[in-house]
């Protein structure tokens, strides 16, 4: 888990840590870095509050997947996150 950040996102914004990226594949073929893809899961790490009418319905600590282009990456306190609105989020795990 990545310990807490200082930055809370504002209304219906999440900050998510990517997982990393697939090393191998199910056959054990190594994966070159070239060829690897984008991960589409992570960790939720920061929930803004919400919407007037809608609160947010992801936590801190979620597994969620999120579209291929979802969100902009930053870089905060040394760790690579994104930061997406909720809407982005495709599914809880």
């Amino acid at each position: 888990m990545a310990k807490k950040i200082n930055v809370t996102p504002l209304h219906d914004r999440v900050i998510v840590k990517p997982d990393a990226a697939e090393e191998k594949t199910a056959g054990g073929i190594i994966i070159p870095d070239t060829a690897k893809e984008k991960p589409q899961r992570g960790t939720i790490v920061a929930v803004g509050a919400g919407k007037k009418d809608e609160p947010v319905t992801v936590k801190t600590g979620d597994t969620v997947l999120y579209g291929k282009y979802a969100g902009t990456e930053i870089q905060i306190e040394g760790q690579e996150l994104l930061i997406m609105r909720e809407s982005d989020i495709l599914a809880i795990i």
